[in-house]
């Protein structure tokens, strides 16, 4: 048995990368707890147990005197036995926490594993499992257990079951790797990526810059009839992306950022970072976007807070004073009435839009800034929003939203 030890721990040493001195001092250890059950002990004396490297020999000892009427042999099989593979397991767990601990901010394969209360369990090539919790998943995907899913390594936590790998499919850095994966140029650092805002299974702007004069930075992104940035589209499964040139001029910067919109004039206001956008009247509703969805990208991509007014808004706005400001502007359709309607009536729709978040029951500071941030200003938007839609923001559930809905339609006259 002496020799036999000495042979699998050596071998061990060799697979799984566990030095031997750790394994002998942890046999050592357990073999004096198993010596201890068979040997009767005074209250005065000690026991040690050695195990020789080299031989394997096991020694005990009372007291420094050597007990020779003790036989290891059956006790050493079974204790050796669980000892090395504790040891094993746990030298597993640190080998996999290692390897993904190096992982993180990066893109890892697997496939589907299970569904565990919300959460998806992702098998990452038998190495380890992943998890991608509900949070981290985007609102528009859907997955079936057995499907391929790239995911973005957010965290690795060390825990007693093992690692706990925090996977993200709705992390604006999984668009930046994709990229790096898709587009050699900035891979090789030849494009740069200045700035990334991303509302997750709805819409992303990138914004993109060339450190090379005869590299076209928006180009290289889409590829050869597209096929770079339509790859990238199809991982995400059919979420939009919006690749914006980079500009060191701010004005052409917001220009770039609010495309497809064309814009007319900017009035900037740099001591507060803060820009007004002249749009013609047509043009308004494709500069906001769905639930201000553009320019709330646009506002976060560069930075900057993003006015968006007409010209007779901006002239007159006694008699039009309808402004969509700030990143989380209104919907298109709410300013497009605005601009058409009568100043009579204007009055009326405003003392609707006055009616904020913080009237609904059970809307706090927080839900409403989450809220706000999601793109609902007020009472009008919760009430003409969807269940799903206000599910998506963090703190409300369907009952809550059910709630939300049906007393901001009483509030509104909806």
């Amino acid at each position: 048995m002496s020799q036999e030890l000495i042979a699998i721990i050596e071998q061990i040493e060799r697979e799984k990368g566990i030095k031997k001195e750790v394994l002998l001092e942890a046999v050592e250890s357990a073999l004096l707890s198993a010596a201890k059950k068979v040997i009767d002990l005074k209250p005065d004396e000690e026991l040690r147990v050695e195990l020789n490297p080299q031989t394997g020999k096991i020694r005990a000892f009372r007291n420094e005197e050597e007990i020779t009427n003790i036989d290891f042999g059956r006790i050493a099989a079974s204790t050796a036995r669980q000892v090395i593979i504790q040891k094993m397991r746990e030298a597993e767990k640190d080998v996999v926490f290692n390897e993904f601990q190096g992982k993180v901010g990066e893109i890892v394969s697997g496939t589907v594993y299970r569904f565990e209360k919300g959460n998806i369990i992702i098998d990452l090539l038998g190495k380890a499992e992943g998890v991608l919790i509900k949070r981290e998943q985007s609102p528009r995907e859907e997955y079936k257990q057995g499907h391929r899913i790239r995911a973005y390594v957010v965290e690795v936590r060390k825990e007693a079951k093992g690692p706990q790998i925090i996977l993200s499919r709705t992390h604006p850095n999984l668009v930046k790797k994709l990229f790096e994966l898709e587009v050699p140029e900035i891979y090789e650092g030849i494009v740069e990526i200045r700035s990334i805002s991303r509302q997750p299974g709805e819409r992303t702007k990138v914004s993109v810059c060339s450190k090379n004069d005869k590299v076209d930075s928006v180009g290289a992104c889409v590829g050869m009839r597209g096929n770079r940035v339509r790859n990238i589209v199809n991982e995400l499964q059919g979420e939009k992306i919006d690749i914006v040139r980079y500009n060191d001029d701010i004005r052409e910067y917001i220009k770039n950022s609010l495309s497809p919109a064309e814009v007319s004039e900017i009035k900037l206001d740099k001591e507060r970072m803060k820009a007004e956008v002249i749009v013609a009247n047509d043009q308004l509703s494709l500069a906001i976007g769905k639930h201000g969805q553009n320019v709330r990208l646009a506002s976060r991509l560069i930075g900057w807070e993003l006015d968006i007014r007409t010209k007779e808004v901006a002239v007159k706005p006694e008699e039009a004073a309808v402004a969509i400001e700030g990143p989380a502007a209104g919907a298109e359709v709410e300013a497009a009435e605005a601009v058409e309607a009568k100043p009579r009536n204007k009055k009326k729709k405003a003392v609707k839009e006055e009616v904020g978040l913080s009237e609904l029951s059970g809307v706090g500071e927080k839900t409403a800034e989450s809220l706000k941030e999601a793109g609902f200003k007020s009472a009008k938007d919760i009430a003409k929003a969807k269940i799903e839609e206000l599910t998506q923001v963090k703190g409300i559930g369907e009952k809550k939203a059910e709630k939300l809905i049906e007393e901001a339609k009483k509030i509104t006259g909806k």
